[in-house]
């Protein structure tokens, strides 16, 4: 397998996870404020959780970004998802302040015996 099908390989599966993960942290938002629950929110937050614990790790870099750049993912082409970069250059600005306002609200909701 050659480095150009690595890195379409990498790419695919970063961009898979990407999207999963900016749905479960959208899952923990909305039941942050809604209150909702079920098995759904155990996932989405093992899940946020999980990819928080590897980003930490990481010294707040994806570990995917640094295989795709090894297979030659490069800034000025095919970088390290499918998405655009005019979207994936938000990521923390947007997904950390949900993240953090999701899990706020559901310890808040538990403390108070909501859920």
């Amino acid at each position: 397998m050659t480095d150009a099908h690595r890195l379409t390989l990498v790419r695919a599966l970063h961009t898979v996870i990407y999207v999963v993960m900016a749905s479960a942290s959208l899952v923990v938002l909305y039941a942050g404020i809604t209150g909702a629950h079920g098995p759904w929110l155990w996932v989405a937050a093992a899940l946020v959780a999980g990819e928080s614990v590897v980003f930490a790790a990481f010294g707040l870099k994806c570990p995917l970004t640094a295989i795709a750049v090894k297979y030659g993912a490069t800034r000025d082409g095919a970088y390290d998802t499918f998405l655009p970069e005019r979207i994936t250059r938000w990521t923390f600005a947007v997904f950390g302040p949900v993240i953090l306002v999701g899990f706020g609200l559901l310890a808040v909701r538990w403390g108070l015996g909501g859920l």
